[in-house]
């Protein structure tokens, strides 16, 4: 029989799969209203910011911003214990201690999305500027910055790339316990995972150019996050056919986060 996992274990597992599941409605939500905004429904297409301020704004609102602000949080947290404790066994080599700087990362934007969901329940409701501009002209502002502004563009298209290939190995399926999967889930996780994947790499693509020519122009104006760049997306000719696409793929990466919610092998 398998061993009984420890109090802190179980404790671990149960913040990460809260988080998980939360953040899968969230890149739901963002995969809907640009679904919404491609096929000219009324909404817009936006980032998960916007969908959260989208979910105050509906009936019940606040509660769900409660929970989806808790999961977050967890979510925040499980990143912070994944670089802390060295959950996946990374070690600490500077390649390792680089992606347990990327969990770190990832783990400050969840907290953020936290702390708008928190904002948006207590009845903060004041204007959120583009902070993806913002960083940039902060930046551009300084000595050289504009170099730092085209290297963070180059990692943004290099990781865009990643998503590709993980599209395409289906190493994503490396995190998940398929043993306890039946066939047809595992066939369905990798379908909704290669589909999720894909459009993070046309999103991430779109961010990165961007950044490129923000970095260029020395113009802040030009930069763009993910919603930016779904609009981008969506001026092109066909754009509508395009967004509509991307936006199905944010949908099933948004399914696959609640795969991992509930077969992520966590520690």
């Amino acid at each position: 029989m398998p061993a009984r996992p420890t109090p802190r274990r179980a404790w671990i597992e149960r913040v990460a799969r809260f988080g998980f599941a939360a953040r899968g409605l969230v890149y739901i939500l963002v995969g809907l209203l640009a679904a919404g905004a491609a096929a000219g429904m009324g909404s817009r297409a936006t980032d998960p910011h916007g969908a959260l301020r989208a979910v105050g704004r509906q009936p019940l609102g606040t509660a769900f911003l409660v929970v989806l602000g808790c999961g977050l949080a967890a979510y925040a947290v499980w990143r912070f214990l994944q670089a802390g404790l060295d959950l996946e066994r990374k070690g600490s080599s500077l390649r390792a201690l680089a992606v347990r700087a990327s969990f770190i990362a990832s783990g400050v934007g969840h907290a953020g999305l936290a702390f708008t969901a928190a904002s948006l329940a207590v009845g903060l409701h004041e204007g959120r500027s583009d902070l993806v501009r913002s960083w940039v002209g902060r930046l551009l502002d300084e000595p050289n910055g504009r170099w730092v502004v085209a290297a963070s563009g180059l990692a943004v298209i290099g990781s865009g790339a990643y998503q590709f290939y993980k599209a395409y190995s289906c190493n994503f399926e490396n995190d998940l316990l398929l043993s306890r999967m039946t066939e047809r889930a595992r066939r369905w996780s990798r379908r909704v995972g290669r589909a999720g994947f894909v459009a993070r790499g046309v999103t991430f693509l779109v961010i990165g150019w961007f950044l490129l020519r923000a970095a260029l122009e020395v113009n802040a104006h030009e930069a763009r996050g993910l919603a930016g760049a779904l609009r981008v997306l969506g001026r092109q000719d066909s754009g509508h056919w395009l967004l509509l696409v991307v936006a199905l793929g944010l949908t099933a990466y948004g399914l696959l986060s609640l795969v991992d919610a509930r077969y992520r092998r966590v520690t």
